[in-house]
């Protein structure tokens, strides 16, 4: 099945096909010379992944992902432990080896990316992914360096960050006040929830820079459940406590704005405002953004055990209510078809059963596309790895 992958991986891809009696049908795709811009090199594999005619009703099988739509942001999340960057990294693989120019993008603090594709992808760069046959490109979101540019900048001229952005907004003397209470260090903390905020950034930059216009597809390996309800939830959140700042600053501003004219502090008033004011709206696209069911789409993974599936029944409730579109449900880790079972396995597969019928019961997911993962006897693991798992799940 894979020339490339070793012994173990081909004895695996051969028993699962035995199993599961897999038909897996490779899209020929041209492989770009060395020569071609990397910017050639996604227009023609954008062109080339153009829709063909289709007959019927639309599926909701990896066609209509390649070909069928549109949909440019795929976010997968769920419970910790369930295979949640497996599955990003080979959908990511099998949207390039179809001719998208395709990102991954993981905004876990504790990423594995680099494990999955065995590359180094730390740095908080972009950093081209060496195998898949269109442009793969990887970034994980570095969030200590953005805590260290967070107390860099706070300690600017002496003082605090905080403070001198206070200043600006007139709101200095609450600073003060909390200074003189011992509370100072709390303002050059970096806040709860910075990880999301650097996220929620780098989707920003996702909308607005040029460098990222040449990907047709976008991938994101989120954070556990509860990280992730906080990224969705924080364009809402940020929306909200600006307004409230900006509403403060109004009140206050009428009975200080002769005085702050004669020291020339107006300007750098208005300035911070008008910045505030446009990271405002900033978030009111990125929240329009994750609730577009025509450009993005939210992939729950779980596992099949009770517990694993009630969190991921909670999940889509949450993301029920922000408005986030939710289509598929993967399920991973099943234990593939057997003739004959030890006395753990069949437990095992009683138990799997069980979490099964759950999910076919459940309001909440039973009227997803359910698609099952099949345990394998090995670590998926390199691109060759990530490709026979992405054959398996994304049909």
């Amino acid at each position: 099945m894979l020339a490339t992958a070793s012994p173990g991986l081909q004895a695996a891809a051969r028993r699962l096909t035995r199993a599961q009696a897999l038909c897996v049908v490779r899209l020929p795709r041209r492989r770009p010379t060395r020569s071609t811009s990397l910017r050639a090199v996604a227009s023609a594999a954008a062109a080339e992944a153009a829709p063909p005619a289709k007959e019927g009703a639309e599926e909701l099988g990896f066609q209509e992902m390649t070909y069928g739509t549109r949909r440019r942001y795929y976010m997968l999340g769920g419970k910790g432990g369930v295979g949640k960057t497996s599955c990003a990294a080979s959908l990511a693989v099998r949207f390039a080896n179809n001719g998208h120019p395709t990102l991954v993008v993981s905004t876990d603090p504790a990423h594995s990316l680099s494990d999955s594709f065995a590359q180094d992808l730390s740095g908080g760069t972009l950093v081209q992914v060496e195998g898949p046959d269109a442009p793969l490109f990887a970034l994980e979101i570095n969030p200590e360096k953005a805590r260290e540019e967070f107390r860099t900048a706070s300690q600017k001229n002496g003082g605090t960050g905080v403070k001198d952005f206070m200043d600006s907004m007139g709101l200095g003397v609450l600073v003060e006040q909390l200074g003189e209470l011992k509370l100072g260090e709390l303002l050059d903390t970096p806040p709860p929830g910075l990880d999301e905020a650097i996220a929620i950034s780098k989707v920003i930059q996702f909308l607005e820079a040029q460098e990222y216009s040449m990907f047709s597809r976008i991938v994101f390996d989120t954070a556990p459940t509860g990280h992730t309800l906080r990224l969705l939830s924080l364009p809402d959140f940020l929306d909200a406590s600006i307004g409230k700042i900006l509403k403060l600053r109004s009140k206050i501003a009428s009975a200080t704005s002769a005085i702050k004219s004669v020291f020339g502090q107006e300007v750098q008033q208005q300035d911070a405002a008008n910045k505030l004011e446009q990271l405002r709206e900033r978030m009111v696209k990125v929240r329009e953004l994750f609730r577009d069911t025509e450009s993005t789409e939210f992939i729950i993974v779980t596992i099949p055990t009770v517990m694993a599936i009630s969190e991921s029944s909670r999940l889509h409730s949450s993301l029920q209510k922000e408005s986030v579109p939710v289509r598929r449900l993967i399920v991973n880790q099943v234990l593939p078809p057997s003739t004959s079972d030890c006395k753990f396995c069949a437990i095992k597969r009683k138990d799997q059963t069980r979490a099964l019928d759950m999910i076919r019961s459940d309001p909440e997911l039973m009227g997803l596309n359910i698609i099952q993962a099949p345990l394998v006897d090995m670590e998926i693991r390199g691109v060759p790895a990530l490709k026979f798992l992405g054959d398996i799940v994304w049909k």
